[in-house]
Protein backbone atom coordinates (compact mmCIF):
# COMPACT_ATOMS: atom_id res chain seq x y z
CA UNK A 1 0.00 0.00 0.00
CA UNK A 2 1.60 3.38 -1.33
CA UNK A 3 1.75 6.55 0.58
CA UNK A 4 -1.65 8.04 -0.41
CA UNK A 5 -3.52 4.86 0.19
CA UNK A 6 -2.08 4.29 3.63
CA UNK A 7 -3.52 8.00 4.69
CA UNK A 8 -6.12 8.91 2.30
CA UNK A 9 -8.87 8.35 4.90
CA UNK A 10 -6.77 11.25 6.50
CA UNK A 11 -6.15 13.48 3.55
CA UNK A 12 -10.63 12.92 2.71
CA UNK A 13 -11.07 14.48 5.80
CA UNK A 14 -9.12 17.23 5.92
CA UNK A 15 -8.71 18.00 2.24
CA UNK A 16 -12.01 20.64 3.05
CA UNK A 17 -9.78 22.75 5.37
CA UNK A 18 -7.36 23.34 3.22
CA UNK A 19 -9.54 24.25 0.55
CA UNK A 20 -11.46 26.47 3.30
CA UNK A 21 -7.98 27.98 4.07
CA UNK A 22 -7.45 28.40 0.32
CA UNK A 23 -10.94 30.45 -0.05
CA UNK A 24 -10.00 32.34 3.07
CA UNK A 25 -7.53 33.86 0.86
CA UNK A 26 -9.71 34.92 -2.12
CA UNK A 27 -10.87 38.28 -2.47
CA UNK A 28 -14.71 38.39 -2.01
CA UNK A 29 -15.66 40.08 -4.65
CA UNK A 30 -14.60 37.29 -6.81
CA UNK A 31 -17.52 35.29 -6.48
CA UNK A 32 -17.35 32.79 -9.21
CA UNK A 33 -13.43 31.83 -8.37
CA UNK A 34 -14.68 30.83 -4.60
CA UNK A 35 -17.80 28.82 -6.25
CA UNK A 36 -15.99 26.98 -8.36
CA UNK A 37 -12.37 26.60 -5.77
CA UNK A 38 -15.21 25.28 -3.11
CA UNK A 39 -17.22 22.68 -6.18
CA UNK A 40 -13.42 21.39 -6.83
CA UNK A 41 -12.25 20.97 -3.39
CA UNK A 42 -15.54 18.88 -2.87
CA UNK A 43 -16.19 16.99 -6.12
CA UNK A 44 -12.03 15.75 -5.38
CA UNK A 45 -12.78 14.76 -2.03
CA UNK A 46 -15.77 12.69 -3.81
CA UNK A 47 -13.33 11.27 -6.26
CA UNK A 48 -11.17 10.18 -3.46
CA UNK A 49 -13.68 8.64 -1.33
CA UNK A 50 -15.04 6.82 -4.81
CA UNK A 51 -10.94 5.07 -4.66
CA UNK A 52 -11.12 4.35 -0.80
CA UNK A 53 -14.80 2.28 -1.97
CA UNK A 54 -13.21 0.25 -4.84
CA UNK A 55 -9.97 -0.03 -2.37
CA UNK A 56 -12.46 -1.41 0.45
CA UNK A 57 -12.14 -4.94 1.47
CA UNK A 58 -15.39 -5.26 3.54
CA UNK A 59 -13.78 -7.74 5.86
CA UNK A 60 -15.63 -6.47 9.01
CA UNK A 61 -12.43 -4.74 10.62
CA UNK A 62 -11.30 -1.37 10.43
CA UNK A 63 -9.66 -0.01 7.26
CA UNK A 64 -7.69 2.60 6.41
CA UNK A 65 -6.63 3.21 10.12
CA UNK A 66 -3.97 5.19 11.17
CA UNK A 67 -3.07 6.03 15.02
CA UNK A 68 -0.94 8.61 16.51
CA UNK A 69 -0.61 10.22 19.62
CA UNK A 70 -2.09 13.85 20.04
CA UNK A 71 -2.47 13.98 23.69
CA UNK A 72 -1.01 10.99 25.31
CA UNK A 73 -0.75 11.61 29.15
CA UNK A 74 -4.97 11.69 28.52
CA UNK A 75 -4.82 8.97 26.58
CA UNK A 76 -6.40 10.43 23.56
CA UNK A 77 -5.21 9.44 20.10
CA UNK A 78 -5.95 10.67 16.56
CA UNK A 79 -7.47 6.95 15.72
CA UNK A 80 -9.69 6.92 12.49
CA UNK A 81 -10.65 3.71 10.08
CA UNK A 82 -13.98 2.96 8.55
CA UNK A 83 -15.99 -0.31 8.34
CA UNK A 84 -18.59 -0.81 5.92
CA UNK A 85 -21.26 1.40 7.59
CA UNK A 86 -19.34 4.39 8.14
CA UNK A 87 -17.87 3.92 4.41
CA UNK A 88 -21.34 4.14 3.22
CA UNK A 89 -22.21 7.42 5.33
CA UNK A 90 -18.62 8.58 4.50
CA UNK A 91 -19.68 8.39 0.62
CA UNK A 92 -23.04 10.09 1.08
CA UNK A 93 -21.39 13.01 2.75
CA UNK A 94 -18.79 13.31 -0.22
CA UNK A 95 -21.78 12.97 -2.33
CA UNK A 96 -24.21 15.50 -1.10
CA UNK A 97 -21.65 18.10 -0.78
CA UNK A 98 -20.91 19.15 -4.15
CA UNK A 99 -24.25 18.40 -4.67
CA UNK A 100 -25.61 21.08 -1.99
CA UNK A 101 -22.79 23.61 -3.50
CA UNK A 102 -24.10 23.19 -6.93
CA UNK A 103 -27.43 24.21 -5.42
CA UNK A 104 -26.91 27.14 -3.79
CA UNK A 105 -24.90 28.49 -7.40
CA UNK A 106 -27.42 30.97 -7.49
CA UNK A 107 -29.57 31.27 -3.85
CA UNK A 108 -26.31 32.65 -1.91
CA UNK A 109 -25.45 35.96 -3.27
CA UNK A 110 -24.56 37.47 -0.10
CA UNK A 111 -20.98 36.54 2.13
CA UNK A 112 -20.43 34.05 -0.04
CA UNK A 113 -17.14 33.43 1.25
CA UNK A 114 -17.95 32.85 4.55
CA UNK A 115 -20.74 30.56 3.32
CA UNK A 116 -18.24 28.34 1.30
CA UNK A 117 -15.86 27.80 4.04
CA UNK A 118 -18.45 26.78 6.45
CA UNK A 119 -19.68 24.07 4.01
CA UNK A 120 -16.19 22.39 3.60
CA UNK A 121 -15.97 23.01 7.44
CA UNK A 122 -18.88 20.78 7.58
CA UNK A 123 -18.05 18.77 5.28
CA UNK A 124 -14.38 17.77 7.69
CA UNK A 125 -16.67 17.70 10.57
CA UNK A 126 -19.06 15.22 8.83
CA UNK A 127 -16.51 12.90 7.68
CA UNK A 128 -14.66 13.32 10.81
CA UNK A 129 -17.46 11.80 13.25
CA UNK A 130 -17.94 8.66 10.90
CA UNK A 131 -14.31 8.20 10.68
CA UNK A 132 -13.22 8.82 14.36
CA UNK A 133 -12.04 5.30 16.66
CA UNK A 134 -11.17 8.04 19.53
CA UNK A 135 -14.06 8.98 21.71
CA UNK A 136 -12.49 12.20 22.11
CA UNK A 137 -11.78 12.96 18.48
CA UNK A 138 -15.49 11.41 17.77
CA UNK A 139 -16.94 14.48 19.98
CA UNK A 140 -14.58 17.45 18.41
CA UNK A 141 -16.20 16.61 15.05
CA UNK A 142 -19.31 16.50 16.34
CA UNK A 143 -18.96 19.93 17.61
CA UNK A 144 -17.86 20.98 14.62
CA UNK A 145 -20.51 20.08 12.64
CA UNK A 146 -22.48 22.12 15.15
CA UNK A 147 -21.00 25.75 14.52
CA UNK A 148 -21.21 25.97 10.61
CA UNK A 149 -24.96 24.62 10.17
CA UNK A 150 -26.10 27.20 13.26
CA UNK A 151 -24.61 29.95 10.99
CA UNK A 152 -25.73 28.60 8.14
CA UNK A 153 -29.41 28.46 9.22
CA UNK A 154 -29.11 31.81 11.03
CA UNK A 155 -27.31 34.30 8.06
CA UNK A 156 -28.60 32.56 5.12
CA UNK A 157 -32.00 31.26 5.87
CA UNK A 158 -35.43 33.13 5.68
CA UNK A 159 -38.24 33.51 7.74
CA UNK A 160 -38.15 33.22 11.89
CA UNK A 161 -34.56 32.14 10.91
CA UNK A 162 -32.81 33.70 13.90
CA UNK A 163 -35.45 31.69 15.85
CA UNK A 164 -34.87 28.21 13.99
CA UNK A 165 -30.62 28.60 14.15
CA UNK A 166 -31.28 29.29 18.32
CA UNK A 167 -33.78 26.53 18.60
CA UNK A 168 -31.41 24.13 16.63
CA UNK A 169 -28.16 25.26 18.57
CA UNK A 170 -29.80 24.72 22.29
CA UNK A 171 -31.20 21.56 21.28
CA UNK A 172 -28.40 20.21 19.49
CA UNK A 173 -25.70 21.64 22.27
CA UNK A 174 -28.22 19.79 24.97
CA UNK A 175 -27.40 17.03 22.83
CA UNK A 176 -23.14 17.37 23.12
CA UNK A 177 -23.17 17.96 26.68
CA UNK A 178 -25.12 14.76 27.25
CA UNK A 179 -22.98 12.94 25.15
CA UNK A 180 -19.73 14.64 26.97
CA UNK A 181 -21.30 13.18 29.91
CA UNK A 182 -21.38 9.58 28.83
CA UNK A 183 -17.45 9.65 27.21
CA UNK A 184 -16.09 11.14 30.37
CA UNK A 185 -17.99 8.81 32.47
CA UNK A 186 -17.39 5.75 30.51
CA UNK A 187 -13.88 6.73 30.26
CA UNK A 188 -13.38 6.62 34.00
CA UNK A 189 -14.95 3.60 34.29
CA UNK A 190 -12.67 2.20 31.46
CA UNK A 191 -9.35 3.12 32.84
CA UNK A 192 -9.65 6.49 31.22
CA UNK A 193 -9.60 4.98 27.75
CA UNK A 194 -11.03 6.95 24.73
CA UNK A 195 -10.52 3.84 22.29
CA UNK A 196 -13.98 2.97 20.81
CA UNK A 197 -12.89 -0.83 19.89
CA UNK A 198 -11.57 -1.24 23.79
CA UNK A 199 -15.08 0.37 25.14
CA UNK A 200 -16.81 -2.97 23.10
CA UNK A 201 -14.26 -5.15 24.91
CA UNK A 202 -15.04 -3.89 28.69
CA UNK A 203 -17.67 -5.21 30.16
CA UNK A 204 -19.84 -2.27 31.76
CA UNK A 205 -21.81 -3.24 34.80
CA UNK A 206 -25.69 -3.38 34.73
CA UNK A 207 -25.50 0.56 36.57
CA UNK A 208 -22.80 1.83 34.12
CA UNK A 209 -25.25 0.31 31.14
CA UNK A 210 -27.98 2.24 32.19
CA UNK A 211 -26.67 5.57 33.00
CA UNK A 212 -24.31 5.60 29.49
CA UNK A 213 -27.73 4.50 27.30
CA UNK A 214 -29.89 7.22 29.26
CA UNK A 215 -27.49 10.04 28.00
CA UNK A 216 -26.49 8.17 24.67
CA UNK A 217 -29.92 7.67 23.68
CA UNK A 218 -31.03 11.34 24.53
CA UNK A 219 -28.32 12.94 22.79
CA UNK A 220 -28.33 11.00 19.55
CA UNK A 221 -32.56 10.66 19.48
CA UNK A 222 -32.52 14.59 19.51
CA UNK A 223 -29.69 14.44 16.58
CA UNK A 224 -32.18 11.22 14.50
CA UNK A 225 -34.51 13.02 15.79
CA UNK A 226 -36.90 10.73 17.18
CA UNK A 227 -40.44 11.36 19.02
CA UNK A 228 -40.66 13.64 21.14
CA UNK A 229 -37.51 15.24 20.91
CA UNK A 230 -38.08 16.19 17.55
CA UNK A 231 -39.67 19.86 18.01
CA UNK A 232 -36.51 21.53 16.77
CA UNK A 233 -36.28 20.17 12.85
CA UNK A 234 -39.00 21.47 10.64
CA UNK A 235 -38.40 24.59 12.16
CA UNK A 236 -34.35 24.48 11.03
CA UNK A 237 -35.52 22.80 7.74
CA UNK A 238 -38.14 25.44 6.54
CA UNK A 239 -35.76 28.15 7.74
CA UNK A 240 -32.78 27.20 6.36
CA UNK A 241 -31.12 27.49 2.62
CA UNK A 242 -31.29 24.59 0.09
CA UNK A 243 -28.11 23.86 0.55
CA UNK A 244 -28.37 23.85 4.74
CA UNK A 245 -31.73 21.28 3.67
CA UNK A 246 -29.73 18.94 1.96
CA UNK A 247 -26.89 18.61 4.03
CA UNK A 248 -29.32 18.62 7.50
CA UNK A 249 -31.80 15.68 6.17
CA UNK A 250 -28.77 13.89 3.96
CA UNK A 251 -26.11 13.78 6.27
CA UNK A 252 -26.43 15.44 10.02
CA UNK A 253 -29.86 13.65 11.18
CA UNK A 254 -27.14 10.13 10.49
CA UNK A 255 -25.22 11.52 12.82
CA UNK A 256 -27.88 10.18 15.37
CA UNK A 257 -28.52 6.75 13.82
CA UNK A 258 -25.17 6.31 13.57
CA UNK A 259 -24.03 6.83 16.90
CA UNK A 260 -27.13 4.07 17.89
CA UNK A 261 -25.41 1.74 15.74
CA UNK A 262 -21.57 2.25 16.68
CA UNK A 263 -21.87 3.33 20.18
CA UNK A 264 -25.00 2.22 22.05
CA UNK A 265 -26.41 -1.08 21.21
CA UNK A 266 -22.42 -2.88 20.59
CA UNK A 267 -21.33 -1.50 23.54
CA UNK A 268 -24.45 -1.57 26.14
CA UNK A 269 -26.29 -4.62 25.86
CA UNK A 270 -27.81 -5.01 28.84
CA UNK A 271 -29.48 -1.77 28.61
CA UNK A 272 -30.20 -1.97 24.97
CA UNK A 273 -32.28 -4.95 26.05
CA UNK A 274 -34.19 -3.25 29.04
CA UNK A 275 -34.73 -0.59 27.30
CA UNK A 276 -35.62 -1.97 23.40
CA UNK A 277 -39.31 -2.17 23.82
CA UNK A 278 -39.33 1.65 24.88
CA UNK A 279 -37.04 2.33 22.17
CA UNK A 280 -39.10 -0.15 19.50
CA UNK A 281 -42.28 1.63 20.94
CA UNK A 282 -40.65 5.78 20.02
CA UNK A 283 -39.77 4.29 16.90
CA UNK A 284 -43.23 3.55 15.63
CA UNK A 285 -44.47 6.64 17.16
CA UNK A 286 -42.23 8.61 14.78
CA UNK A 287 -43.52 6.23 11.98
CA UNK A 288 -46.64 7.05 12.37
CA UNK A 289 -46.45 10.98 14.18
CA UNK A 290 -44.18 12.16 11.39
CA UNK A 291 -46.27 10.98 8.56
CA UNK A 292 -49.69 12.31 9.86
CA UNK A 293 -48.12 15.77 10.80
CA UNK A 294 -47.12 15.33 7.23
CA UNK A 295 -50.06 15.05 5.78
CA UNK A 296 -51.20 18.60 7.42
CA UNK A 297 -48.67 20.67 6.37
CA UNK A 298 -49.40 23.91 4.56
CA UNK A 299 -45.41 24.34 3.44
CA UNK A 300 -43.83 21.75 1.20
CA UNK A 301 -40.36 22.33 3.13
CA UNK A 302 -42.05 21.63 6.57
CA UNK A 303 -44.18 18.90 4.77
CA UNK A 304 -40.71 16.60 3.84
CA UNK A 305 -38.62 17.32 7.29
CA UNK A 306 -41.57 15.65 9.09
CA UNK A 307 -41.43 12.91 6.73
CA UNK A 308 -37.75 12.64 7.64
CA UNK A 309 -38.88 11.67 11.58
CA UNK A 310 -41.23 8.65 9.30
CA UNK A 311 -38.17 7.60 7.69
CA UNK A 312 -35.77 7.71 9.94
CA UNK A 313 -37.87 6.19 12.46
CA UNK A 314 -37.61 3.03 10.09
CA UNK A 315 -34.36 3.16 10.68
CA UNK A 316 -34.72 3.04 14.73
CA UNK A 317 -37.37 0.01 14.12
CA UNK A 318 -34.09 -1.88 12.27
CA UNK A 319 -31.45 -1.40 14.71
CA UNK A 320 -33.56 -2.22 17.70
CA UNK A 321 -34.86 -5.06 16.24
CA UNK A 322 -31.60 -7.05 16.56
CA UNK A 323 -32.05 -9.19 13.52
CA UNK A 324 -29.63 -9.37 10.90
CA UNK A 325 -31.90 -8.43 7.90
CA UNK A 326 -33.47 -5.72 10.05
CA UNK A 327 -29.74 -4.19 10.90
CA UNK A 328 -28.43 -4.39 7.01
CA UNK A 329 -31.77 -2.80 6.25
CA UNK A 330 -31.49 0.14 8.61
CA UNK A 331 -27.61 0.98 7.49
CA UNK A 332 -28.86 0.54 3.33
CA UNK A 333 -32.07 2.84 4.66
CA UNK A 334 -29.49 5.92 6.02
CA UNK A 335 -27.78 6.08 2.96
CA UNK A 336 -31.27 5.89 1.14
CA UNK A 337 -33.26 8.40 3.04
CA UNK A 338 -29.80 10.78 2.43
CA UNK A 339 -30.48 10.19 -1.45
CA UNK A 340 -34.28 10.58 -1.80
CA UNK A 341 -35.07 13.01 1.11
CA UNK A 342 -32.09 15.78 -0.20
CA UNK A 343 -33.52 15.03 -3.58
CA UNK A 344 -36.83 16.44 -2.68
CA UNK A 345 -35.08 19.20 -0.96
CA UNK A 346 -33.62 20.63 -3.60
CA UNK A 347 -36.34 20.44 -6.70
CA UNK A 348 -38.78 21.78 -3.61
CA UNK A 349 -35.59 24.37 -3.72
CA UNK A 350 -35.48 25.11 -7.33
CA UNK A 351 -39.35 25.64 -7.29
CA UNK A 352 -38.76 27.80 -4.38
CA UNK A 353 -36.28 29.68 -6.86
CA UNK A 354 -38.86 30.12 -9.18
CA UNK A 355 -41.90 31.39 -7.78
CA UNK A 356 -41.04 32.57 -4.45
CA UNK A 357 -43.54 31.10 -1.99
CA UNK A 358 -43.56 27.64 -0.11
CA UNK A 359 -47.25 27.02 0.37
CA UNK A 360 -48.69 23.87 -1.04
CA UNK A 361 -52.07 25.50 -1.94
CA UNK A 362 -50.21 28.39 -4.28
CA UNK A 363 -49.22 25.61 -6.85
CA UNK A 364 -51.18 23.48 -9.60
CA UNK A 365 -50.31 22.29 -12.64
CA UNK A 366 -46.92 22.68 -12.51
CA UNK A 367 -46.22 19.53 -15.14
CA UNK A 368 -47.35 22.28 -17.55
CA UNK A 369 -44.72 24.56 -16.84
CA UNK A 370 -41.90 22.27 -15.99
CA UNK A 371 -42.45 18.68 -17.26
CA UNK A 372 -38.50 17.42 -16.68
CA UNK A 373 -38.83 18.96 -13.33
CA UNK A 374 -42.02 17.11 -12.58
CA UNK A 375 -40.95 13.93 -13.90
CA UNK A 376 -37.89 13.81 -11.19
CA UNK A 377 -40.08 14.76 -8.77
CA UNK A 378 -42.52 12.06 -9.30
CA UNK A 379 -39.40 9.24 -9.94
CA UNK A 380 -38.27 10.48 -5.93
CA UNK A 381 -41.52 10.59 -4.54
CA UNK A 382 -42.10 7.18 -5.33
CA UNK A 383 -38.42 6.20 -4.39
CA UNK A 384 -39.82 7.97 -0.72
CA UNK A 385 -43.37 5.73 -1.17
CA UNK A 386 -40.54 2.29 -1.65
CA UNK A 387 -42.04 1.65 -4.90
CA UNK A 388 -40.24 -1.47 -5.88
CA UNK A 389 -37.53 -1.61 -8.18
CA UNK A 390 -36.35 1.88 -6.46
CA UNK A 391 -33.56 2.27 -3.70
CA UNK A 392 -36.26 2.60 -0.22
CA UNK A 393 -37.87 0.34 -1.18
CA UNK A 394 -35.13 -2.31 -0.73
CA UNK A 395 -34.05 -0.73 2.64
CA UNK A 396 -37.52 -0.68 3.87
CA UNK A 397 -38.21 -4.56 2.91
CA UNK A 398 -35.05 -5.15 4.84
CA UNK A 399 -36.21 -3.48 7.91
CA UNK A 400 -39.62 -5.34 8.18
CA UNK A 401 -38.28 -8.63 7.39
CA UNK A 402 -36.03 -8.82 10.55
CA UNK A 403 -38.18 -7.01 12.41
CA UNK A 404 -41.56 -9.13 11.93
CA UNK A 405 -39.11 -12.11 13.12
CA UNK A 406 -38.70 -11.14 16.31
CA UNK A 407 -41.11 -7.68 16.92
CA UNK A 408 -44.50 -8.21 15.13
CA UNK A 409 -46.02 -6.43 16.70
CA UNK A 410 -44.08 -3.19 16.02
CA UNK A 411 -43.35 -4.04 12.72
CA UNK A 412 -47.19 -4.39 11.65
CA UNK A 413 -47.92 -1.10 13.27
CA UNK A 414 -44.87 0.31 11.25
CA UNK A 415 -46.85 -1.00 7.90
CA UNK A 416 -49.41 1.86 8.28
CA UNK A 417 -46.43 3.98 7.88
CA UNK A 418 -46.23 3.22 4.35
CA UNK A 419 -49.43 3.91 3.80
CA UNK A 420 -49.77 7.46 5.41
CA UNK A 421 -46.61 7.63 3.04
CA UNK A 422 -48.31 6.92 0.02
CA UNK A 423 -50.49 9.64 0.58
CA UNK A 424 -49.18 12.18 1.81
CA UNK A 425 -46.95 11.95 -1.55
CA UNK A 426 -49.48 11.12 -3.85
CA UNK A 427 -51.37 14.38 -2.27
CA UNK A 428 -48.85 16.37 -2.38
CA UNK A 429 -48.45 15.26 -5.98
CA UNK A 430 -51.84 15.80 -7.36
CA UNK A 431 -51.93 19.34 -5.33
CA UNK A 432 -48.66 20.80 -7.12
CA UNK A 433 -48.41 19.21 -10.63
CA UNK A 434 -51.60 18.20 -11.61
CA UNK A 435 -54.41 19.24 -12.03
CA UNK A 436 -55.40 22.63 -13.69
CA UNK A 437 -52.58 25.47 -13.90
CA UNK A 438 -52.93 27.44 -11.16
CA UNK A 439 -51.46 30.96 -12.91
CA UNK A 440 -50.06 31.80 -16.18
CA UNK A 441 -47.73 33.42 -14.85
CA UNK A 442 -45.96 29.78 -13.83
CA UNK A 443 -45.00 29.59 -17.95
CA UNK A 444 -42.80 32.53 -17.57
CA UNK A 445 -39.75 30.21 -15.80
CA UNK A 446 -37.93 27.97 -17.82
CA UNK A 447 -37.39 23.75 -16.66
CA UNK A 448 -34.40 22.68 -15.36
CA UNK A 449 -31.10 24.41 -16.55
CA UNK A 450 -28.01 22.39 -17.31
CA UNK A 451 -26.52 22.90 -13.77
CA UNK A 452 -29.74 21.66 -12.40
CA UNK A 453 -29.54 18.32 -14.60
CA UNK A 454 -26.23 17.79 -12.83
CA UNK A 455 -27.72 18.42 -9.47
CA UNK A 456 -30.21 15.41 -9.68
CA UNK A 457 -29.52 13.08 -12.12
CA UNK A 458 -26.30 11.47 -9.59
CA UNK A 459 -28.83 11.01 -6.97
CA UNK A 460 -32.01 9.24 -9.34
CA UNK A 461 -29.01 7.04 -10.63
CA UNK A 462 -28.19 6.07 -7.54
CA UNK A 463 -31.95 5.60 -6.83
CA UNK A 464 -32.34 3.58 -9.59
CA UNK A 465 -28.74 1.39 -9.23
CA UNK A 466 -29.61 0.40 -5.48
CA UNK A 467 -33.06 -0.09 -6.11
CA UNK A 468 -32.49 -2.77 -9.20
CA UNK A 469 -29.45 -3.86 -7.87
CA UNK A 470 -28.65 -3.44 -4.15
CA UNK A 471 -26.09 -6.37 -3.60
CA UNK A 472 -23.08 -4.11 -3.96
CA UNK A 473 -24.23 -2.00 -1.42
CA UNK A 474 -25.53 -4.64 0.94
CA UNK A 475 -21.68 -6.36 0.36
CA UNK A 476 -19.86 -3.64 2.25
CA UNK A 477 -21.88 -3.50 5.29
CA UNK A 478 -22.84 -7.14 5.64
CA UNK A 479 -19.26 -8.23 7.30
CA UNK A 480 -19.73 -5.21 9.79
CA UNK A 481 -23.58 -5.92 10.32
CA UNK A 482 -22.57 -9.33 11.12
CA UNK A 483 -20.13 -8.24 13.91
CA UNK A 484 -22.93 -6.15 15.04
CA UNK A 485 -25.04 -8.71 15.35
CA UNK A 486 -22.52 -10.47 17.29
CA UNK A 487 -22.06 -8.33 19.95
CA UNK A 488 -25.87 -7.52 20.19
CA UNK A 489 -26.72 -11.39 20.81
CA UNK A 490 -25.18 -10.87 23.84
CA UNK A 491 -28.43 -10.23 25.37
CA UNK A 492 -29.79 -13.13 24.46
CA UNK A 493 -27.72 -14.63 27.11
CA UNK A 494 -27.49 -12.15 29.42
CA UNK A 495 -30.22 -11.88 32.20
CA UNK A 496 -29.03 -10.41 35.35
CA UNK A 497 -26.76 -7.39 36.62
CA UNK A 498 -23.18 -9.35 36.99
CA UNK A 499 -23.58 -10.86 33.39
CA UNK A 500 -21.16 -8.35 32.56
CA UNK A 501 -18.45 -10.96 32.89
CA UNK A 502 -19.22 -12.07 29.73
CA UNK A 503 -15.68 -12.41 27.49
CA UNK A 504 -16.34 -11.06 24.23
CA UNK A 505 -12.41 -10.30 23.46
CA UNK A 506 -12.48 -12.66 20.89
CA UNK A 507 -15.19 -10.94 18.27
CA UNK A 508 -13.57 -7.32 18.63
CA UNK A 509 -13.20 -5.75 14.44
CA UNK A 510 -9.18 -4.82 14.54
CA UNK A 511 -7.92 -1.68 13.52
CA UNK A 512 -6.09 -3.09 10.25
CA UNK A 513 -4.91 -0.50 7.24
Amino acid sequence: MNWLESHLLSIIIFLPIFGLAVISLIPERQKDVIRILSLSFSFIILILTIKMWLLFKGSGDFEFAEIYPWIPSLNIYYRIGIDGVSLMLVILTALLTPIAILTSWNEINKRIKAFYMLMLALETGLLGVFSSLDLFMFYVFWEVVLIPMYFIIGIWGSGNRIKSAIKFFIYTMLGSVLLLVAIIYGSTVTGGSFDIVKWYAHNFSYTDQIFIFITLAIAFGIKVPIFPLHTWLADAHSDAPTAGSVMLAGVLLKMGTYGFYRLIIPILPLATAKFAPIMLTLAVISIIYGGLVAMVQPDFKRLIAYTSISHLGFVMLGLFSLQIEAVEGAVLQMLNHGLSTSALFIMLGMIYERYKTREISEYGGLAKALPVLTTAFIIVSLSSMGLPLLNNFVGEFLILLGSFQTQTIYASCAISGIVISAIYMLWLIQRMFLGKLKSEEFLKFPDLEIREYFVLLPIIILIFAIGICPRPWLSSIQRSADLFMAFSKRVETITTPDAHKINVSDQLPTTND
